[in-house]
């Protein structure tokens, strides 16, 4: 059976349902033969295992263990979905606090027991913050975390796919960028449907400007949609592009969809955004965002947004002030 690659996986919430798809999808990808399960829940992580030893893998020493320095002693690489799940009623950014402490010593963890591991991405929500927390705990570098931000273009690849009864494929360069939740800026810029630009179509016959407006709205509330559908967040979607993310960085095909990544530039300062970004062997790298000047407004409100919510966490006593960040990462300028 050949392999990605042989360094050691680390599934953090691997009891949950995104963990256990995620354990499951590695697998099937044959990301590498060696992967280790994480939960504090006991009881429900070794059903999971169970599970899994049954599907019959091949070649896959599957591990898993309720003690967090024995599942990320060695890690090469982790993905982390070990926070507490949105429920109905709830935004992503409801789940601060206590997402934002479990993010604290999530990264005091790396740093303690896996200081050499190779790339971390995480998911649990609100991702930009809990994603900027363990970077900043971990003493890693901003190209070794990235966090999950696909989620919001495939949801817009999909409903223009809907809309014009079209593929998937034939829509391409789908982009939100900024926050992954509600004061996401969607683009339309950047956006070609069946070779088209998506903005000849806007405003048109083709695609009307309401119906536009309403789908950019669907997009917005795509993760809500879910729970309202499902009793319960997402878990099949981002189990499956996270795991797509480690992969790049495991040195397999780069991943080109947004990805948040932290960014401190002459127009962003010291936040964790989605961006346009590629993941791949050497890490997260992010380019320019170019778009009209309606698209860069709202992304500049978004990105007020992600400011809020960090000053948030440094009100609560989570993160130092700003300008003491360097001593806490020495990678952070």
């Amino acid at each position: 059976m050949n392999f990605l690659c042989n360094d050691k996986l680390v599934i953090v919430g691997a009891a949950g349902m995104i963990g256990s798809n995620m354990a499951q999808t590695a697998m099937m990808m044959h990301l590498t033969p060696n992967i280790c399960l994480y939960d504090p829940f006991a009881p429900a992580l070794e059903g999971v295992a169970e599970e899994l030893y049954h599907c019959a893998f091949e070649g896959v020493n599957l591990t898993y263990t309720s003690d967090i320095k024995e599942a990320l002693t060695g890690a090469g690489y982790i993905v982390s979905s070990g926070g507490a799940a949105r429920k109905a009623g709830m935004t992503r950014e409801d789940l601060l606090k206590g997402n934002a402490q479990i993010a604290e010593q999530f990264g005091k963890d790396i740093r303690t027991y896996c200081p050499d591991v190779k790339h971390v991405v995480v998911i649990f929500n609100p991702a930009d913050i809990t994603g900027l927390i363990t970077l900043l705990y971990s003493g890693l570098k901003p190209s070794q975390v990235s966090t999950l931000a696909a989620l919001d273009s495939t949801r817009l690849q999909h409903e223009l796919a809907v809309f014009f009864k079209i593929p998937a494929d034939k829509i391409t360069n789908c982009r939100t960028f900024g926050g992954h939740g509600e004061q996401m800026a969607v683009f339309a810029s950047t956006t070609s449907v069946d070779g088209k630009n998506l903005l000849d179509l806007i405003g048109t016959d083709a695609l009307p400007q309401a119906e536009w407006d309403a789908m950019k709205q669907r997009v917005i509330q795509g993760g809500k949609h879910i729970i309202d559908l499902r009793g319960r967040s997402s878990f099949q979607s981002p189990a499956y592009v996270s795991i797509e993310m480690i992969a790049a960085a495991m040195g397999g095909k780069p991943f080109t969809w947004p990805a948040g990544t932290y960014v401190d530039n002459d127009r962003f300062s010291h936040v964790m955004m989605a961006m346009e970004t590629t993941i791949d062997k050497n890490g997260v790298s992010y380019a320019p965002i170019k778009g009209t000047p309606e698209e860069q407004k709202e992304l500049e409100e978004s990105y007020k947004h992600l400011c809020h919510l960090r000053n948030e966490v440094i009100e609560m006593g989570v993160l130092p002030p700003i300008d003491q960040w360097h001593t806490l990462n020495p990678n952070i300028r």
